[in-house]
């Protein structure tokens, strides 16, 4: 079954707790969110795999580390992964970004993708898909869907927060995808809403609600 990591450390939790307060700002919400997102990132990059590389500092030549083969690929699901995504270029400058755009059919209640831009090697590097809310788990699953259907197998997934049915389901049709949470939450309520949960994300991120 899928990893799933949850994240146990201080700051994180801390600043998730300002995130959940209704008086937050929209400001300071999205500076968190990028904050948070780039700590949640330093767990989730632990085990990259390293190679020797051979250099000149100053003074002699010697062997450092760095990361092997071809570099990160950050994949925001549109559109409140965006923000997720630039706190990660904050850690990792040189990652390649592709966006993945989806919106729920009113009908079926199910995901349906509306717009896919990748770098063309994405399925030479470790990709990591990023959404600050995990709760039904429709579009996580569809989004892991679209990428495995272009041939891309080195997937993560993080989230700042999730619903246990949300993970349940990424685990279940995705057991191969590492999955990164900042805080796992109580449960969905009826209407698909994390509680405690922090509100929409995309709204409290860009003001529009």
């Amino acid at each position: 079954m899928a990893t799933v990591k949850v994240m146990d450390h201080p700051l994180i939790q801390h600043k998730i707790g300002i995130m959940r307060k209704k008086e937050t700002s929209t400001k300071e919400f999205r500076d968190l969110v990028s904050e948070v997102a780039m700590l949640i990132c330093y767990e989730a990059t632990r085990n990259l795999p390293l190679c020797n590389k051979e250099i000149d500092t100053p003074l002699v030549k010697t062997s450092v580390k760095e990361i092997a083969g071809k570099k990160l690929c950050i994949v925001p699901i549109l559109r409140a992964g965006l923000h997720m995504a630039d706190g990660i270029l904050n850690l990792i400058p040189n990652a390649k970004v592709g966006h993945i755009g989806l919106y729920r059919n009113e009908e079926t209640l199910e995901p349906v993708e509306y717009f896919c831009k990748l770098p063309l090697d994405s399925e030479k590097r470790e990709l990591f898909i990023v959404d600050p809310m995990l709760a039904t788990g429709g579009s996580a699953v569809e989004a892991i869907n679209i990428l495995k259907r272009r041939g891309i197998s080195k997937i993560r997934f993080l989230c700042i927060i999730a619903a246990p049915e949300g993970v349940t389901r990424l685990k279940n049709e995705h057991p191969d995808v590492e999955i990164f949470i900042g805080h796992l939450d109580e449960k969905l309520n009826e209407k698909g809403y994390i509680i405690p949960g922090l509100g929409d994300a995309g709204d409290r991120i860009y003001g529009t609600k």
